[in-house]
């Protein structure tokens, strides 16, 4: 994967990374994390710009959220019954709404990083849900920024250690999601017991 990645990117540059960044944020399968540290690494070596590669990346970033956002804005009535059909993107479905109703636009800024595999999910209930446009855009960008900021600059400080660098990463943001969910419903069950004690009283 990291050959490929490699390779991609040393032939087409900041185009290939700009729109891998764009279709994973419309939750499309792609290892976009290896190739922006793949880009970052090439920076290092020289062989790209980083102000080309950063401002390309980020922009599509931020087009491919705002797309999200569009399709629930537009379409969210229809979509979101389709997709709780399935048990697991219902779940996914029902972390983001909290996210959105609870955080508004500080929790679109902390899905775009902190907790990126939920990003997609939330610019789509972020539309759907009626968050403010100007809003979310805000949220969106700064943390965009930061995104691409953090992939691309440890590509440049571990140029050499790519491969290794994408696992832990991966792990991470996966451990990231877990912890989220499981203090997300720990805070369900707690909200749920107090309302039945509540009826009892």
């Amino acid at each position: 994967m990291t050959e490929t990645a490699l390779s991609l990117v040393s032939q087409y540059g900041a185009i290939v990374v700009a729109l891998c960044a764009y279709l994973s944020c419309l939750l499309i399968p792609i290892p976009t994390s290896l190739v922006m540290l793949a880009a970052g690494g090439f920076i290092a070596s020289g062989d790209l710009t980083a102000v080309t590669v950063w401002v390309s990346v980020w922009a599509a970033a931020v087009l491919g959220d705002q797309t999200g956002y569009w399709l629930g804005r537009k379409g969210g009535a229809v979509v979101f019954p389709r997709i709780a059909k399935s048990p697991a993107r219902a779940r996914v479905l029902d972390k983001a709404k909290a996210t959105v109703d609870t955080h508004g636009g500080l929790g679109v800024f902390f899905s775009t990083w902190l907790f990126a595999p939920l990003g997609p999910s939330v610019n789509f209930v972020a539309g759907g849900t009626g968050l403010s446009w100007a809003r979310f855009t805000v949220w969106d960008m700064a943390g965009e920024a930061i995104w691409v900021s953090i992939y691309l600059g440890l590509g440049v400080l571990f140029a050499d250690r790519i491969d290794a660098l994408a696992t832990v990463l991966g792990n991470a943001s996966g451990f990231l999601v877990a912890g989220l969910f499981t203090v997300g419903l720990g805070v369900l069950v707690v909200r749920r017991l107090r309302n039945v004690r509540a009826r009892q009283d």
